[in-house]
């Protein structure tokens, strides 16, 4: 039986709402804080939760999926996906694509996200809970798709989050039970620890889409609107020299200077002393002659 277009349209239309209420939902619970009330230990762990997995977009998602820019074992790489995985911005090959794209077609009409063409709310959460962008640009990712854990996480890409969710409960149960002075719950900790922390994960990644490409330094003339932005780096974990990245997307360090802080960059160089990554790859000496002969001009 073959759908009609009025029919694909309906279920087009009940998959976009579907998807906005469950980002919606995923906002309000965080209200239930009011309810379950806070502990410094939630705090505490809402934070580590939000900069562990946020790690898991930078470092594993954008620079080691996406770009390739250092080397690691079949094992790690599934370590980095199932990180990634479980901020609930589904799977590295789905990410990874819709990011090549955007590298392809930066700040023009085929960008996935531009701010300029599309506006700030469809470059921020728009097009991510748009079902137009559910598909995957398969012959961007073909180095990924030969790895079937990487698939398989793609097609089950709720089930680490739901996981994370489920032990940050049982954390605060446990704790409850063992500390009871800590104050802590599992509800509380469930509140804190998974949804607060997820919101504050979403809009933080979700800034580069949209605020990197706005405000901020142009180092570079990158052709597109890329932006370096000092505080957006501290909220990203390195993410913030946007324009540096643009200019050249083959390194794995984004922060070109000692004093422009990449606190993933440090993460990927301690993994790299433990031997679990390697061949990671810098700016060549002549972005660095480009952006000091800029310095010079300027």
């Amino acid at each position: 039986m073959v759908n009609s277009p009025v029919s694909d349209g309906i279920e087009r239309s009940l998959k976009q709402k579907a998807q906005w209420m469950v980002f919606l939902s995923v906002h309000l619970v965080c209200f239930l804080a009011l309810w379950v009330g806070v502990s410094w230990v939630a705090v505490g762990v809402c934070f580590a939760l939000y900069g562990i997995r946020m790690f898991g977009i930078t470092g594993g998602y954008h620079r080691y999926f996406s770009h390739r820019t250092f080397q690691t074992s079949r094992t790690f790489q599934f370590l980095l996906a199932f990180l990634g995985c479980m901020s609930a911005q589904k799977g590295p090959i789905w990410w990874a694509s819709h990011h090549r794209h955007h590298h392809l077609y930066s700040d023009t009409e085929n960008d996935v996200h531009s701010p300029s063409i599309s506006g700030i709310y469809h470059a921020h959460v728009g097009w991510v809970i748009s079902t137009k962008y559910n598909h995957t640009e398969t012959e961007l990712v073909r180095d990924l798709n030969k790895f079937p854990e990487l698939r398989f996480l793609g097609q089950w890409y709720m089930v680490p989050p739901i996981l994370l969710a489920v032990a940050t409960f049982f954390l605060g149960v446990g704790l409850n039970s063992v500390f009871p002075g800590l104050g802590t719950s599992g509800p509380q900790m469930l509140i804190w620890g998974f949804f607060i922390s997820t919101v504050l994960l979403y809009h933080g990644t979700f800034c580069i889409n949209s605020f990197t490409h706005l405000i901020g330094k142009r180092r570079f003339d990158t052709g597109d609107d890329s932006r370096n932005n000092f505080i957006l780096a501290l909220i990203t974990m390195g993410e913030g020299w946007h324009n540096n990245h643009h200019r050249y997307q083959s390194s794995e360090r984004q922060g070109m200077y000692w004093w422009e802080i990449d606190i993933t960059h440090y993460g990927i160089v301690a993994l790299s002393k433990l031997g679990l990554v390697w061949n990671i790859r810098s700016y060549p000496r002549a972005v660095y002659d480009e952006a000091e002969s800029i310095s010079v001009a300027a």
